[in-house]
């Protein structure tokens, strides 16, 4: 499922949200794509989209969450990459999360 938190976070003269998968970043890329942002965007565990394309994001299916209930539904589903567990630049996404 694609979640989507509402445009508040400040950065380059606009507001941003954060839209992520709690299923695979396969997902989550392909979503992008039809959302036309770039795969630049991508940050470790999410894309940071700009106000303009939020409702589109809404229209397109992605679900509304408080950022917290996104970040958590990311960690339940084994998909949350902290800064301080992130991988070098370059490295290839995992495309679903890996059984314990």
């Amino acid at each position: 499922m694609i979640l989507v938190d509402e445009p508040r976070w400040p950065g380059r003269g606009r507001l941003w949200s954060h839209l992520v998968s709690d299923l695979a970043y396969d997902e989550l890329h392909v979503f992008a794509e039809m959302l036309g942002v770039p795969r630049r965007a991508f940050d470790r565990d999410h894309y940071d989209i700009p106000d303009y394309r939020f409702q589109t994001a809404i229209w397109l299916g992605a679900i509304l969450l408080p950022p917290r209930e996104l970040a958590a539904r990311l960690r339940s589903a084994g998909l949350r990459r902290p800064k301080h567990l992130a991988r070098p630049a370059g490295s290839p996404g995992r495309s679903a999360p890996t059984p314990p």
